[in-house]
Order: structure tokens, then C-alpha cells, then sequence
């Protein structure tokens, strides 16, 4: 309430400042916090959804990969060269046998045990009886991660025992460890059974690959996930094998790249130790890595009896990104300070067009009030309701003048009349005289508030016709409004109109030149999440050199819709094509095209596709492709859907801007 009557006792000029300042310095900076900040979470998520995929890429090649070593082992066990080798009993032939097919499958270690799992042969020569070790199982097919130890490795395949030893080096928040060296392996390793015709088993083919120091295969992974110029800004990106949590293969180099020794023998921090070793999480998000901060993505790596030996890592380096988010948001703050300053400044000339014709009505009445009657206010630039109040004021003003000169005339004419009558008749004249100045009183009053009515009939009708078009809007300023009622005067319809012209037109966003094909490389970003759970191949046509002026964000709400859409038309998998070309038909024009491999639309659909409600998705509401339409042809474009043709089966839809 004390708000409120001190805002009821400002000036009409300070209630229009308050009134214009309030929502640019309130409401503007408000919003612009709120995009700040969901901006900020969204670029994050984003990160975190890359890193996710990223990570899913580099699991898959590591699973291909155990998958080719269960192969490989696979076919040495069925291999006819194998089975004469153990008819004939000829250790030496093994021996050679198995360096040859080592060879040819690319393994690092391959030998042979006997039908109970007691190794017999490896591919360097016969083994001792002492060191004839079972293998863990022994009568079932098994392809696994698995860790040895270095007496195991050494029997196995003594010729990778310098591979396998790393000292630990002092990683930064690393859990505390009394350890020196990691001096155990971590294997694929497979083992398959060899039968004969009639399924018993002969012999046991066990292989594996070595993974410490294994840097070929951690590098292909890295080409894999992170081929050149996929990751924008100069981000690096890197992929790692942990055993237990050290880091036995490795692309992250020491001292940030200066040197090029890789970071082998360092330790993974004890956040990610905890929640992936530990508590067998998947961990997605930002981790210290060696010596700089990264978005990262680890991923527990289990034995064969579902024991956590070790993670699989992939992931790039953070600082980039993060000054590119802080760059976008920056730009955004400047952006929202440099709208609500010019859109102050605006207002504020605006709302002068409407206090500085009503400050000139008010001193014109003061003037009047004075005894200056011939004050008037005179022509205004506005040609509004507040200027046709100016000119009722002013046709006011003279009628009352017009009167009061008759009033004077017929005064004096009355005078000169009671002079020429007699004295006896003076009493009796000086009462007709008074009578017909009360006449001519009420007459005057009568025409002046006949005159007065029509301004205030024109602002009621105004103030009745302003309080229905507003309805629930007019609550803000119902203050003012009862005010006006109560007053039944002419100010009325100047604060009625004050309060109207006050509030600030409503605005539908900024329009700039916008880069298309960058538009669409971002708009293919926000559907990524959908494309990574289909079989679907990205092409894209770009070959737009125009910019066309439209809203960016929803010239993008319609690109995002369009991808959906052609996503779901592919469950099955199949082609997105992406094109942007310059119109041929438009001066400046831009065409974009996005085309898929789906079912098509048929006649029927494409001549309701653009009403409203209409869809062929179960869950889907039929509205999105009509107003996409809708937000195009407010730009003065267009958003045609046709079949492809030509025997290729699918929809294109075809976007048509003006620059």
C-alpha cells in the first residue's frame, strides 16, 4: 500500500519512466539470466551426450577386436593343419605350426593344451612338466579380458615379459597407493576346444592379445573416436587402457604435449576409481587426467567371472570447449545489456511523445486558472487519442471564451438599460437585471456543459472501449483506472491513455543474416541422441553461399523438426540427406532440402500434410509441420514436402528463404 500511494503521487512523466524502466531493467535482465544459465547446462550436456557416444564407439571397436581373437582361435582349433599336427605327435611341427598361424592371426601368444587344460605348447617351444599349468576352465569355449601374472605371462609368452613391467609414477589425485610397479598383464584371451569327428575333445587352443603398452591398438581406437577434425577448437582427443586404475596404453601425453612420452605408469584420480572400479558406474562428465581437466567417459572392464580389472577410457580436453561456452555466453550477455540500452532509449522517446502533450495541457489549465484566457496548447506532433484530447481542451476553451464575451456584451447592455430607467424603477430593474444575468448564467452553463460532455462522453467511450480490449491486462493499473471513474473528468482518458501507450509493444525477436549450412551442422548436433540408436548415414549437399535474414532460433526449431521427422521415417536405417543451395528463383534466395530413404508420403498425405492434427506417428500431436510452415511464410518463404522419384523411395522436404 505504501508503494502504491507513492506511486499515485509521482508526476505523470515519473509514472511513465517507472512504467517503461520497470520491465527492461527488471524483467529483461531476469530472462537473460535464465538463458545464461540454461544455456550454460545445455552446451555441458551436450559435452557429456558427445562423450557418451564416443565412449559406445570405442567399446564396440574393443569388443570387435575380442570378438576377432575369439575368431582367430576359433579357426586354429577347427584347422585341418592342427588336427595332423596332433595325430602325428611332433612337438617340434607343433611349435612351428603355432608361430606360423600366430603369425597369420596376428595374435601375441597362442599355445596348446592338453584335452584337461594342461599346457603342453607354446608357440616359443615345449613346456616343462613343472610348468604344465591348467587353465582355469576346461571343457567350455571362453573369450575374456583376463589378467596374468608375470610368472603366468612369462610361461605363456616370455618374450613379452619386458612389455608388461610399468612403474607408477605420482599422478595428482590419485588415491594413495604403496605400490611401485604394475608388473602384471591384461590379455584377450580366448580358449577353444579342439574335437575330433565324433566331439571329443583332443586339445585345447588357447590365444590372446597383450594389451600393456599395446599402442597400436589404443592409437587406432583414438583414429576411431577422434579422426581428424572431429573435434572443434583444438580440443585433443585421447583414449586409454587402465589395468586396475593405471594406465597400462596410452595417447595422453606428460607435461601437456610438450614432450612426446605418453603417460603410461600414471594413475586415474580417486573420484573415478571410486565410482567405476569400486561402485561399477559408467562415469560421464568432466575428470582430471594426468595434468589438465577433460570430458571424459570410462567404462569398467570385467573377467570372466565378472570381476572389475580394469576401464576403458575415452575422451577430450575440456578447456576449448569451455572458453568457446564462455565466448557464446559473454556474446549473449553483451547481447541482452545492448537490447535493453537501445530499447530504453526507445521508450523513453516514445513515451516523451505522449507526457509532453499532457504537460502542455496542465500548464495551459494552470495559465487559465491565472486569468490568462487566451492560453491555449496549441498543435502537437501526437495524433492520437492525447492529441485529440489537446484539441478538445482547446475548442473548450474557446467556446468558454465565445460565452463569456456574450455574457459581457449582455451585461453591459443591461447596464445601459437600467441607466436610462427611472429611479422608482431601479429596485424592480436591478431584480430583472440580476434575473437575466442568472439566464444568461445558466445558459452559459447549460452550453458549456453541453460542451463538456462530448470530450467527456468521447473519454468514456475510450475508457470503456480500452478496459474491454485489455481485460485481464488492465489489472496493473486498475489503481489508475478507479481513479479515472471517481474523478468523472477530463483527466481521464489522458491516464487511461498514459497507461495504454505506456506499455511497450509486444516484439516477436531479432532477425539477422544467418549462416545456413553452419545452421544445419548445429541442428544435425541436437538430433544426435536419435541418429546414435539408428542405422542411419548422414550425407550432406551444402553448397548455400547466401545468408538469409530470418530468426536463428526459428529457422532451427524448423530444421530440428524436419530431422525428427526424417529420422522416424527410417527405423529400419537408411540415408539423411542434408543440401542448401542458393534459389534460382529468388534474387538472394537460399534453398534447403532435407531428403530421407523412408516410405514416402503418397498423394493423399502431401495434400493434408500441412494442416494441423495431421500425422501418421502414434505419439506424435500434427502439429509440428504446420507451424513450421507457419514460422517460414511469416518470412516471406515457403515449405513444400513432395516424394523423391526416380526410383529412389523417400520424402524431401524443401525449405525456400529470401535474403
Amino acid at each position: 500500500m505504501k508503494l502504491r500511494g507513492s506511486f499515485t503521487r509521482l508526476s505523470i512523466r515519473n509514472k511513465l519512466l517507472v512504467l517503461v524502466l520497470m520491465p527492461l531493467v527488471g524483467v529483461l535482465p531476469l530472462l537473460g539470466a535464465v538463458l545464461l544459465i540454461w544455456g550454460n547446462n545445455a552446451l555441458d550436456q551436450l559435452l557429456v551426450t558427445k562423450v557418451r557416444s564416443d565412449l559406445a564407439v570405442a567399446q564396440g571397436y574393443f569388443e570387435r577386436v575380442l570378438g576377432e581373437v575369439g575368431a582367430s582361435t576359433a579357426a586354429v582349433a577347427d584347422s585341418q593343419v592342427l588336427h595332423l599336427a596332433l595325430a602325428q605327435r611332433d612337438t617340434a611341427a607343433q611349435v612351428a605350426l603355432l608361430q606360423r598361424l600366430k603369425t597369420r592371426e596376428r595374435l601375441d601368444f597362442i599355445n596348446l593344451r592338453a584335452a584337461d587344460g594342461s599346457l603342453r605348447v607354446v608357440d616359443s617351444g615345449a613346456v616343462d612338466a613343472s610348468s604344465a599349468t591348467k587353465a582355469p576352465n576346461t571343457q567350455t569355449d571362453s573369450t575374456s579380458v583376463e589378467v596374468l601374472s608375470r610368472a603366468e605371462l612369462a610361461v605363456l609368452a616370455p618374450e613379452l615379459r619386458e612389455r608388461i613391467k610399468v612403474p607408477l609414477l605420482a599422478t595428482r589425485n590419485a588415491s594413495p597407493s604403496q605400490r611401485e610397479v604394475e608388473d602384471r598383464a591384461m590379455v584377450l584371451l580366448a580358449t577353444r576346444l579342439v574335437r575330433d569327428v565324433e566331439g571329443r575333445v583332443l586339445a585345447q587352443v588357447q590365444a590372446g592379445v597383450l594389451l600393456n603398452r599395446n599402442l597400436a591398438f589404443i592409437d587406432h581406437i583414438n583414429s576411431i573416436v577422434y579422426p581428424a577434425g572431429s573435434l572443434p577448437y583444438g580440443s585433443l582427443g585421447t583414449a586409454t587402457l587402465f589395468l586396475d586404475d593405471v594406465r597400462i596404453s596410452t595417447n595422453v601425453r606428460l607435461f601437456g604435449g610438450e614432450r612426446d612420452e605418453r603417460a603410461i605408469g600414471t594413475r586415474v584420480s580417486q573420484a573415478v576409481h571410486d565410482a567405476v572400479l569400486d561402485g561399477g558406474q559408467t562415469w560421464l562428465g568432466r575428470a582430471f587426467v594426468v595434468n589438465d581437466w577433460y570430458v571424459s567417459g570410462y567404462l569398467p572392464l570385467l573377467d570372466r567371472s565378472a570381476r572389475r580389472v580394469g576401464m576403458l577410457y575415452v575422451g577430450f580436453t575440456e578447456a576449448p570447449f569451455r572458453w568457446a561456452k564462455y565466448s557464446v555466453l559473454l556474446g549473449i550477455g553483451v547481447l541482452f545489456f545492448g537490447v535493453m540500452v537501445l530499447a530504453a532509449l526507445v521508450c523513453l522517446r516514445l513515451a516523451r511523445s505522449i507526457f509532453a502533450p499532457l504537460e502542455r495541457m496542465a500548464q495551459t489549465m494552470q495559465s487559465v486558472g491565472a486569468g490568462v484566457m487566451t492560453a491555449r496548447v496549441g498543435a502537437v506532433q501526437s495524433h492520437d487519442e492525447v492529441g485529440q484530447l489537446a484539441g478538445h481542451l482547446d475548442h473548450l476553451l474557446d467556446v468558454v471564451g465565445g460565452h463569456t464575451r456574450a455574457l459581457q456584451a449582455v451585461n453591459s447592455e443591461l447596464d445601459a438599460k437600467v441607466i436610462a430607467r427611472t429611479h422608482e424603477l431601479e429596485a424592480a430593474q436591478g431584480q430583472l437585471v440580476r434575473a437575466e444575468k442568472l439566464a444568461a448564467v445558466g445558459q452559459l452553463t447549460a452550453s458549456i456543459a453541453h460542451e463538456v460532455n462530448n470530450p467527456i462522453a468521447v473519454i468514456q467511450g475510450n475508457l470503456d472501449l480500452v478496459r474491454e480490449l485489455l481485460g485481464a491486462q488492465a489489472e496493473p493499473v486498475r489503481a489508475e483506472l478507479a481513479l479515472v471513474d471517481a474523478q468523472i473528468e477530463r483527466m481521464r482518458l489522458i491516464v487511461t491513455q498514459l497507461l495504454q501507450f505506456a506499455r511497450p509493444a509486444e516484439f516477436a525477436g531479432y532477425i539477422a543474416a544467418v549462416e545456413v549450412n553452419r545452421l544445419i551442422e548445429d541442428s544435425l548436433v541436437l538430433t544426435t541422441h536419435l541418429l546414435s540408436k539408428t542405422q542411419i548415414g548422414v550425407r550432406r549437399e551444402l553448397r548455400a553461399t547466401r545468408q538469409p535474414q530470418i530468426n536463428r532460433n526459428e529457422l532451427q526449431q524448423v530444421l530440428v523438426n524436419l530431422l525428427v521427422n526424417a529420422i522416424h521415417a527410417m527405423p529400419d536405417g537408411g540415408t539423411l540427406t542434408l543440401g542448401s543451395d542458393d534459389s534460382a528463383e529468388h534474387i538472394d534466395g537460399v534453398t534447403l532440402t532435407v531428403a530421407d530413404t523412408g516410405s514416402g508420403l503418397g498423394p493423399e498425405l502431401i495434400a493434408e500434410l500441412f494442416k494441423p492434427f495431421v500425422t501418421r506417428k502414434k505419439d506424435g500431436t500434427g502439429l509440428g509441420l504446420w507451424i513450421s510452415r507457419t514460422i517460414v511464410e511469416r518470412y516471406g518463404g515457403g515449405l513444400m514436402a513432395a516424394d523423391r522419384g526416380d526410383g529412389v523411395r523417400g520424402a524431401v522436404f524443401t525449405v525456400t528463404l529470401k535474403a
